[in-house]
């Protein structure tokens, strides 16, 4: 999606930064890392959030995961998924506040084509690289995860930083929605080149005529 949809885009202007499996402790320090400056373009196929929808998050041992992960002390706590909520909230507000658009989309996959794409993997040797074993097995807690999507949503999305949950079972609708989504993003910002006011010209003139004397 991240490739068709920016294909349009200068590539001088647009970053793409991907990420495997995060650990939950130093999210922030590598998601922080890979940010772009205001007058860029950045997609990242991963964000703050995908931490959340982790197995440990409905395995029911919240603090035991998160002695055992080494996690700071303050954060084992009962509430600690409701404090990630507030961290991610804020540290959006705190972007939005600095002139950085941010857009969340969620591709919702049906379970009935998760399979078919799934199947596609195994038959096809040029796909095998994309199947692993951990996607069949986690398949097996699909009910669990929605939850924790919609629990994740709920908590997350935000007027200065919404979430687009967005049907991704035929690939052209779900790039023509994000595309439309950016694209609309993009015509709030009443971008336009520097306009050079008449001082500016005649300076440019005068540097210009200074130049061609010099032969």
């Amino acid at each position: 999606m991240i490739k068709h949809v920016m294909s349009g885009i200068n590539p001088q202007g647009c970053q793409v930064h991907s990420y495997k499996l995060l650990p939950l402790k130093n999210w922030n320090t590598i998601f922080c890392g890979a940010l772009r400056a205001r007058s860029r373009n950045g997609a990242k196929s991963a964000s703050s959030t995908g931490r959340i929808t982790r197995k440990f998050w409905w395995s029911g041992c919240t603090l035991n995961c998160s002695r055992e992960r080494k996690f700071p002390p303050q954060l084992c706590s009962e509430d600690i998924w409701q404090k990630r909520f507030e961290d991610i909230n804020s540290f959006e507000r705190y972007l939005t506040r600095n002139g950085i658009v941010v857009l969340k989309f969620f591709l919702h996959l049906s379970k009935k084509e998760q399979k078919k794409r799934f199947l596609e993997r195994l038959e096809h040797p040029d796909k095998n690289w994309k199947f692993s074993m951990s996607d069949a097995l986690e398949r097996q807690h699909w009910e669990k995860y929605m939850r924790a999507y919609e629990d994740m949503i709920r908590n997350t999305s935000t007027k200065h930083a919404p979430w687009y949950v967005v049907p991704a079972d035929h690939k052209w609708f779900t790039r023509l929605v994000v595309a439309e989504a950016a694209i609309e993003a993009m015509e709030k910002l009443d971008l336009s080149f520097p306009k050079v006011d008449a001082e500016k010209r005649k300076e440019l003139k005068a540097a210009r005529a200074a130049l061609e004397r010099e032969g």
